[in-house]
Protein backbone atom coordinates (compact mmCIF):
# COMPACT_ATOMS: atom_id res chain seq x y z
CA UNK A 1 0.00 0.00 0.00
CA UNK A 2 1.19 3.57 -0.84
CA UNK A 3 -0.71 6.89 0.22
CA UNK A 4 0.46 10.18 -1.45
CA UNK A 5 -0.89 12.54 1.06
CA UNK A 6 -2.29 16.16 -0.43
CA UNK A 7 -1.61 15.14 -3.86
CA UNK A 8 -3.87 18.08 -5.17
CA UNK A 9 -5.14 20.92 -3.65
CA UNK A 10 -8.20 20.02 -4.74
CA UNK A 11 -10.35 17.08 -5.54
CA UNK A 12 -9.05 14.34 -7.50
CA UNK A 13 -11.73 13.21 -10.41
CA UNK A 14 -9.56 11.31 -12.59
CA UNK A 15 -6.80 8.54 -12.93
CA UNK A 16 -5.10 7.56 -16.24
CA UNK A 17 -2.73 4.75 -16.58
CA UNK A 18 0.09 4.10 -19.08
CA UNK A 19 3.20 1.69 -19.14
CA UNK A 20 5.68 3.60 -21.27
CA UNK A 21 7.45 0.49 -22.98
CA UNK A 22 10.40 2.55 -23.73
CA UNK A 23 11.74 3.82 -20.43
CA UNK A 24 10.35 0.30 -19.24
CA UNK A 25 7.71 1.51 -16.30
CA UNK A 26 4.20 2.24 -15.44
CA UNK A 27 3.08 6.29 -15.32
CA UNK A 28 -0.32 7.59 -13.71
CA UNK A 29 -1.77 11.23 -14.32
CA UNK A 30 -3.96 12.57 -11.84
CA UNK A 31 -6.41 15.05 -12.60
CA UNK A 32 -8.63 17.62 -10.80
CA UNK A 33 -11.20 18.76 -12.61
CA UNK A 34 -11.99 21.88 -10.88
CA UNK A 35 -8.32 23.22 -10.49
CA UNK A 36 -7.21 22.21 -14.14
CA UNK A 37 -4.23 20.52 -13.22
CA UNK A 38 -2.50 17.52 -14.06
CA UNK A 39 0.22 15.35 -12.35
CA UNK A 40 2.35 13.06 -13.52
CA UNK A 41 3.46 9.79 -11.04
CA UNK A 42 6.28 7.07 -11.50
CA UNK A 43 4.05 4.03 -9.99
CA UNK A 44 7.39 2.63 -8.78
CA UNK A 45 8.12 4.97 -6.00
CA UNK A 46 5.07 7.32 -6.63
CA UNK A 47 7.41 10.23 -7.15
CA UNK A 48 5.98 13.72 -8.65
CA UNK A 49 7.36 14.02 -12.69
CA UNK A 50 5.62 16.77 -13.43
CA UNK A 51 2.83 19.60 -12.34
CA UNK A 52 0.37 20.41 -15.09
CA UNK A 53 -0.38 23.83 -13.72
CA UNK A 54 -3.74 25.86 -14.86
CA UNK A 55 -3.83 24.01 -18.47
CA UNK A 56 -7.42 25.69 -18.83
CA UNK A 57 -7.84 29.48 -17.86
CA UNK A 58 -11.81 28.60 -17.33
CA UNK A 59 -14.02 25.92 -16.51
CA UNK A 60 -13.26 21.93 -15.93
CA UNK A 61 -10.64 19.58 -17.01
CA UNK A 62 -12.78 16.69 -17.06
CA UNK A 63 -11.00 14.72 -18.41
CA UNK A 64 -7.22 13.80 -19.95
CA UNK A 65 -5.53 10.52 -21.08
CA UNK A 66 -2.34 9.55 -22.53
CA UNK A 67 -1.18 8.52 -26.22
CA UNK A 68 1.58 7.25 -28.09
CA UNK A 69 2.84 8.50 -31.12
CA UNK A 70 6.26 7.86 -32.98
CA UNK A 71 7.63 5.67 -29.51
CA UNK A 72 6.92 8.27 -27.72
CA UNK A 73 3.84 9.54 -25.13
CA UNK A 74 1.87 12.11 -24.86
CA UNK A 75 -1.07 13.57 -22.53
CA UNK A 76 -4.13 14.88 -24.38
CA UNK A 77 -6.15 17.43 -21.84
CA UNK A 78 -9.51 18.65 -22.65
CA UNK A 79 -11.81 21.64 -21.46
CA UNK A 80 -15.44 22.30 -20.67
CA UNK A 81 -16.73 25.89 -19.58
CA UNK A 82 -20.84 26.97 -19.83
CA UNK A 83 -18.99 31.15 -19.69
CA UNK A 84 -16.53 32.57 -22.00
CA UNK A 85 -14.25 30.75 -24.52
CA UNK A 86 -13.79 27.21 -24.27
CA UNK A 87 -10.72 26.11 -24.81
CA UNK A 88 -9.18 23.60 -27.35
CA UNK A 89 -7.80 20.43 -26.80
CA UNK A 90 -4.65 20.56 -26.02
CA UNK A 91 -1.22 18.00 -26.48
CA UNK A 92 1.86 18.00 -23.77
CA UNK A 93 4.50 15.70 -23.41
CA UNK A 94 5.92 14.47 -20.71
CA UNK A 95 7.90 17.56 -19.74
CA UNK A 96 4.88 19.74 -19.68
CA UNK A 97 5.92 21.47 -23.30
CA UNK A 98 2.77 22.01 -25.08
CA UNK A 99 2.97 20.30 -28.37
CA UNK A 100 -0.01 21.66 -30.56
CA UNK A 101 -3.61 22.05 -30.17
CA UNK A 102 -6.88 20.37 -31.81
CA UNK A 103 -9.26 23.19 -32.41
CA UNK A 104 -13.23 21.69 -31.35
CA UNK A 105 -15.17 24.64 -31.97
CA UNK A 106 -16.46 25.43 -28.80
CA UNK A 107 -17.43 22.05 -27.70
CA UNK A 108 -17.81 20.97 -23.76
CA UNK A 109 -15.95 18.47 -23.62
CA UNK A 110 -16.95 16.10 -20.48
CA UNK A 111 -14.68 12.72 -21.86
CA UNK A 112 -11.57 11.93 -23.98
CA UNK A 113 -9.54 9.23 -25.00
CA UNK A 114 -7.34 7.46 -27.70
CA UNK A 115 -8.10 4.79 -30.38
CA UNK A 116 -5.34 2.73 -32.44
CA UNK A 117 -6.23 1.44 -35.61
CA UNK A 118 -4.24 -1.43 -36.55
CA UNK A 119 -5.16 -2.11 -40.08
CA UNK A 120 -4.81 1.63 -40.73
CA UNK A 121 -1.95 2.24 -38.79
CA UNK A 122 -3.86 5.66 -37.57
CA UNK A 123 -4.80 7.27 -34.20
CA UNK A 124 -7.73 9.28 -32.92
CA UNK A 125 -8.54 11.39 -30.69
CA UNK A 126 -12.35 10.72 -29.21
CA UNK A 127 -13.99 13.35 -27.53
CA UNK A 128 -17.47 13.09 -25.83
CA UNK A 129 -19.10 16.65 -25.81
CA UNK A 130 -22.72 17.88 -24.81
CA UNK A 131 -25.38 16.80 -27.71
CA UNK A 132 -22.58 14.56 -29.51
CA UNK A 133 -19.46 12.34 -29.89
CA UNK A 134 -16.29 13.93 -32.11
CA UNK A 135 -13.45 11.32 -33.70
CA UNK A 136 -10.58 13.19 -34.50
CA UNK A 137 -7.26 12.35 -36.75
CA UNK A 138 -4.36 12.96 -34.00
CA UNK A 139 -1.60 13.33 -36.99
CA UNK A 140 -3.80 15.97 -38.90
CA UNK A 141 -5.41 17.12 -36.31
CA UNK A 142 -8.88 17.37 -38.73
CA UNK A 143 -12.32 15.79 -37.22
CA UNK A 144 -12.49 12.19 -38.66
CA UNK A 145 -16.27 11.87 -37.85
CA UNK A 146 -19.11 13.32 -36.17
CA UNK A 147 -21.79 11.48 -34.11
CA UNK A 148 -24.99 12.70 -33.65
CA UNK A 149 -28.42 11.66 -32.54
CA UNK A 150 -29.84 15.20 -32.72
CA UNK A 151 -29.81 15.41 -28.93
CA UNK A 152 -28.53 17.86 -26.43
CA UNK A 153 -27.24 15.51 -23.70
CA UNK A 154 -23.49 14.98 -22.33
CA UNK A 155 -21.97 11.66 -24.12
CA UNK A 156 -20.00 10.78 -20.92
CA UNK A 157 -18.20 7.72 -21.93
CA UNK A 158 -17.34 6.25 -24.60
CA UNK A 159 -15.72 2.66 -26.18
CA UNK A 160 -14.32 1.34 -29.33
CA UNK A 161 -13.71 -2.10 -30.25
CA UNK A 162 -13.79 -4.63 -32.79
CA UNK A 163 -16.75 -6.74 -33.47
CA UNK A 164 -17.08 -9.29 -36.44
CA UNK A 165 -14.89 -6.56 -38.67
CA UNK A 166 -16.56 -3.99 -37.98
CA UNK A 167 -15.59 -1.06 -35.63
CA UNK A 168 -18.06 0.16 -32.94
CA UNK A 169 -17.90 3.41 -31.14
CA UNK A 170 -20.24 2.22 -27.95
CA UNK A 171 -21.44 5.15 -26.01
CA UNK A 172 -23.37 6.63 -22.70
CA UNK A 173 -25.44 9.51 -22.28
CA UNK A 174 -27.63 11.61 -20.09
CA UNK A 175 -30.36 10.82 -21.68
CA UNK A 176 -30.41 7.54 -20.47
CA UNK A 177 -29.76 5.92 -23.93
CA UNK A 178 -26.68 3.34 -24.99
CA UNK A 179 -25.98 3.82 -28.49
CA UNK A 180 -23.80 2.36 -31.30
CA UNK A 181 -22.32 3.61 -34.04
CA UNK A 182 -20.11 2.57 -37.02
CA UNK A 183 -16.81 4.44 -35.95
CA UNK A 184 -15.39 4.62 -39.75
CA UNK A 185 -19.03 5.49 -40.88
CA UNK A 186 -20.43 7.37 -38.07
CA UNK A 187 -23.60 5.42 -38.85
CA UNK A 188 -25.93 4.77 -36.23
CA UNK A 189 -26.51 0.92 -35.16
CA UNK A 190 -28.14 0.49 -32.46
CA UNK A 191 -29.92 2.61 -29.65
CA UNK A 192 -30.36 1.30 -26.40
CA UNK A 193 -33.30 2.57 -23.69
CA UNK A 194 -31.26 2.02 -20.36
CA UNK A 195 -32.91 4.00 -17.66
CA UNK A 196 -34.98 7.64 -17.46
CA UNK A 197 -31.74 8.67 -15.24
CA UNK A 198 -28.09 9.86 -16.65
CA UNK A 199 -25.92 7.28 -17.35
CA UNK A 200 -21.97 7.46 -16.34
CA UNK A 201 -19.36 5.04 -16.89
CA UNK A 202 -19.56 2.25 -18.98
CA UNK A 203 -17.25 -1.27 -18.96
CA UNK A 204 -17.29 -3.63 -21.67
CA UNK A 205 -17.11 -7.10 -20.79
CA UNK A 206 -15.74 -10.00 -23.31
CA UNK A 207 -17.70 -8.53 -26.10
CA UNK A 208 -20.80 -9.67 -25.15
CA UNK A 209 -22.16 -7.50 -22.43
CA UNK A 210 -21.95 -3.89 -21.58
CA UNK A 211 -21.89 -2.91 -17.97
CA UNK A 212 -23.56 0.55 -17.66
CA UNK A 213 -23.73 2.68 -14.38
CA UNK A 214 -26.92 4.99 -13.62
CA UNK A 215 -28.38 7.88 -11.76
CA UNK A 216 -30.19 5.25 -10.28
CA UNK A 217 -27.85 3.69 -8.37
CA UNK A 218 -27.44 0.82 -10.25
CA UNK A 219 -25.53 -1.32 -12.55
CA UNK A 220 -26.76 -2.89 -15.62
CA UNK A 221 -25.72 -5.28 -17.79
CA UNK A 222 -26.98 -5.23 -21.17
CA UNK A 223 -26.73 -7.92 -23.73
CA UNK A 224 -25.38 -6.46 -26.97
CA UNK A 225 -26.52 -9.15 -28.89
CA UNK A 226 -30.23 -9.39 -28.03
CA UNK A 227 -30.06 -5.37 -27.31
CA UNK A 228 -31.89 -6.10 -23.39
CA UNK A 229 -31.08 -5.52 -19.90
CA UNK A 230 -30.41 -9.15 -18.67
CA UNK A 231 -28.99 -8.07 -14.73
CA UNK A 232 -29.07 -5.40 -12.36
CA UNK A 233 -26.63 -4.46 -9.37
CA UNK A 234 -28.11 -3.02 -6.83
CA UNK A 235 -25.51 -2.92 -3.83
CA UNK A 236 -24.51 0.57 -4.50
CA UNK A 237 -25.89 3.40 -2.53
CA UNK A 238 -24.16 5.93 -5.08
CA UNK A 239 -24.26 6.17 -8.68
CA UNK A 240 -20.85 4.40 -9.92
CA UNK A 241 -18.49 6.50 -11.31
CA UNK A 242 -15.86 3.83 -12.31
CA UNK A 243 -15.67 0.00 -13.21
CA UNK A 244 -13.06 -2.41 -14.16
CA UNK A 245 -12.29 -6.15 -14.79
CA UNK A 246 -9.84 -7.42 -12.93
CA UNK A 247 -7.77 -11.14 -12.39
CA UNK A 248 -8.27 -12.50 -8.87
CA UNK A 249 -5.94 -14.98 -7.93
CA UNK A 250 -9.13 -17.32 -6.03
CA UNK A 251 -12.28 -16.13 -7.80
CA UNK A 252 -10.96 -15.61 -11.12
CA UNK A 253 -12.16 -12.73 -13.50
CA UNK A 254 -14.10 -10.62 -11.31
CA UNK A 255 -15.53 -6.72 -11.67
CA UNK A 256 -14.50 -4.01 -9.49
CA UNK A 257 -16.43 -1.03 -9.32
CA UNK A 258 -16.68 2.24 -7.44
CA UNK A 259 -19.24 5.17 -5.88
CA UNK A 260 -19.33 8.59 -6.02
CA UNK A 261 -20.53 8.71 -2.46
CA UNK A 262 -17.92 7.33 0.52
CA UNK A 263 -15.97 5.92 -2.56
CA UNK A 264 -16.73 2.46 -1.72
CA UNK A 265 -14.88 -0.11 -3.87
CA UNK A 266 -16.88 -3.05 -4.25
CA UNK A 267 -15.96 -7.02 -5.82
CA UNK A 268 -18.08 -8.54 -8.28
CA UNK A 269 -17.89 -12.39 -8.88
CA UNK A 270 -18.72 -13.82 -11.93
CA UNK A 271 -21.12 -16.73 -11.51
CA UNK A 272 -22.23 -17.15 -15.12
Amino acid sequence: MAEIKNAHDKDISNIRHCLDKINKRDLIISVSAEDNNIKLWSVINFECLYNFKNINKNGFLYSACFIEDNSQNFIITSNCTWKGHTEPLKVYDLNGNKIKEIKNNKDKVSFIDTYYDNKLSKSYIIAGNEGHVKSYNYNSSNIYKIYCDNDKSAHDCVIINNFENITKLIESSDDGNIRIWNFHTGKLLDKIKVCNDDLYTIYLWSKKYLFVSCGEKVINIIDLEKTIIVNKLKEHKNWVITMKKIYHPLYGECLISQDCGKGEIKLWTNEK
